[in-house]
């Protein structure tokens, strides 16, 4: 474990680009082995718009690491933070709680609050706004939910006093575990609700996107499915019957669009609507 924690200290940035670039290409391919739903759409036309916001939330945390890094520096000088206030602990338990911690503050938290708040809810719309649900969906998020998400981080790197070793460790079990999320696959059943104990499995996190409430408002995590176990926030949907994108912005074409996209925010607020008997 300390191994781990110290080459994620000094994790170089071409090594965390590789673990993006790899996740893509292996979740990439393996939606072509066994995917969950056979899009009709060209691949490469649909991650355009998706490898943009990928390509701006890079950008955006790659110019603020600064602030994780003074930040963890603090917290490690000082003692501040739940993870140093406990006591004395095996390595392994300290990364773990760290990890644990992390992903409640800088994803679940982040994830349930932007649904709650009308302002964030049109910031974060552009992440749900996709109709065919992929593996390069889990970077699509607008340049401002990208701010919004950072701030959730290093409310949580302050909180929690997590090191910069566990904190780039995080960060990189985040993003291969949102493109696992988000993958357009088909494990077996069984397999898919074993794994969502633990972590959060694709049939799981597929149910957030479907279109109408109230599964748009279900399970929130990114890597740990216990804080939706927790409170209350979990769901499940037959994977056969979910329809992706969102009720109120079902412009195909314009959720497409960069441009659109870019503009999202911006429109007179609207939220989905609750699922009726019919529907």
């Amino acid at each position: 474990m300390e191994t781990i924690v110290n080459y994620f200290e000094t994790i170089p940035s071409t090594h965390r680009s590789l673990i993006l670039v790899l996740g893509i290409t292996f979740f990439w391919l393996l939606e072509g082995v066994v995917p969950l739903f056979r899009f009709t759409y060209r691949k490469w036309r649909h991650a355009v718009p998706n490898f943009f916001f990928t390509l701006t939330t890079i950008i955006i945390n790659f110019a603020l690491a600064f602030l994780l890094l003074s930040t963890s520096d603090w917290v490690g000088a000082s003692g501040f933070g739940i993870i140093n206030w406990l006591p004395e602990m095996p390595l392994w338990l300290y990364v773990m709680l760290g990890v644990l911690l992390l992903d409640f503050f800088g994803a679940y938290l982040a994830h349930y609050v932007e649904h709650k708040v009308k302002p964030l809810w049109m910031i974060h719309l552009v992440h749900h706004t996709d109709h065919e649900v992929d593996t390069t969906t889990a970077n699509r998020h607008h340049p401002l939910e990208s701010l919004i998400r950072f701030s959730f981080t290093l409310f949580g790197v302050f909180l929690v006093g997590t090191p910069i070793g566990i904190v780039m460790l995080y960060q990189s079990l985040s993003l291969v575990a949102t493109q696992f999320g988000h993958a357009n696959i088909r494990l077996p059943k069984k397999v898919d609700e074993a794994i969502s104990w633990i972590v959060v499995s694709p049939d799981m996190h597929k149910v957030h996107h479907h279109y109408r409430l109230p599964y748009t408002d279900s399970n929130y995590g990114n890597i740990f499915s216990i804080w939706d176990r927790i409170f209350g926030t979990f769901m499940k949907l037959d994977r056969e019957t979910i329809v992706y994108g969102v009720d109120t912005f079902p412009n195909k074409k314009e959720n497409g669009s960069v441009a659109r996209l870019l503009k999202q925010p911006f429109h007179k607020y609207r939220r989905p609507t609750t699922m009726t008997s019919d529907s």
